[in-house]
């Protein structure tokens, strides 16, 4: 009994993360229009966020052998460079709410990575069939306009990839939190995802134009997304990912899309329908089912 209340706040943080990461979205369409490109926008995000880190907490190099120095590289490729290039070119490529909706399915790959990697992490049959329903509460988001996606496929395609290599991450991150502390998992993984993001970014062979950064609404923009859906997001979702496992947590990706379509809604006039709003009610209603019977861990 004590053990749920004490999760609570766990809960409660894994929900303001995917908050401030479904208005991110935002953020980054804003960043594009104003002529950044995809990697540019990562790069800088997670170059402002690594050099914070370094300013705030004082690091030793540390080399912690091969195998948990490649998780390390798995954490930035996984859950920076790779997600984030994909997900920020298939903002430019179709709407604010299908990116979000179609990330949103994380917690599928996540779950039967879960499943398949640790014993601790099964899921019972009720709960796959609260993901399911939230799946097609997510599909109906997509498909909310109907069945023509025309020349936006590309960028679901990229979506969905960013899903699918999120849950890479949240296996590998499960991992390494075994050993050591999420503040020098954040800082390896802001390491890694800036390094590995450098060869697409010369294969974009832009220049990044100098005089976008005197823009208030690009520094701005640039600088929350560095502190605050970088350092401080990446540093909370691994306490929780910690205290309350992968898969309940990335559970709560099935909120995004609601909060990216309402913000989306708001701030870039994108609309919606009827069948939009039951598609966010079987979102809820599926997160709710997944976490209500969830798989009691094994204790031993």
């Amino acid at each position: 009994m004590g053990h749920k209340h004490s999760d609570f706040w766990y809960h409660v943080a894994a929900f303001a993360m995917i908050l401030v990461w479904g208005i991110s979205f935002l953020n980054t369409r804003v960043l594009l229009d104003a002529g950044l490109t995809p990697t540019e926008i990562f790069v800088a995000r997670f170059t402002i966020a690594y050099l914070s880190l370094l300013v705030v907490c004082r690091f030793k190099v540390k080399y912690c052998g091969w195998r948990d120095e490649l998780l390390f590289v798995v954490c930035g490729v996984a859950g920076g460079s790779a997600y984030f290039i994909a997900e920020n070119t298939a903002l430019e490529l179709t709407l604010i709410s299908d990116v979000a909706v179609l990330v949103s399915t994380a917690p599928l790959t996540t779950a039967l990575m879960g499943a398949i990697f640790y014993r601790d992490e099964r899921i019972t049959f009720m709960t796959f069939v609260g993901m399911v329903i939230a799946f097609i509460g997510s599909v109906m988001l997509a498909l909310k306009d109907g069945f023509v996606w025309g020349d936006s496929i590309l960028g679901d395609l990229l979506a969905l990839l960013a899903a699918f290599v999120w849950a890479f991450y949240s296996m590998a991150l499960k991992r390494l939190n075994r050993t050591y502390t999420t503040l020098f998992i954040t800082r390896k993984l802001f390491f890694y995802g800036v390094l590995s993001a450098l060869p697409f970014l010369a294969l974009e062979g832009n220049h990044l134009d100098l005089q976008l950064l005197r823009q208030p609404e690009v520094w701005g923009n640039l600088l929350y997304l560095g502190l605050i859906c970088s350092l401080a997001a990446y540093f909370i979702w691994g306490i929780t990912v910690k205290r309350i496992g992968a898969v309940r947590a990335s559970n709560y990706f099935y909120l995004s899309p609601i909060i990216s379509m309402i913000s989306a809604a708001i701030w870039f006039g994108e609309r919606t329908n009827a069948v939009a709003y039951i598609g966010c009610a079987l979102i809820l209603a599926g997160v709710i089912m997944a976490e209500k019977f969830k798989r009691t861990p094994v204790s031993q």
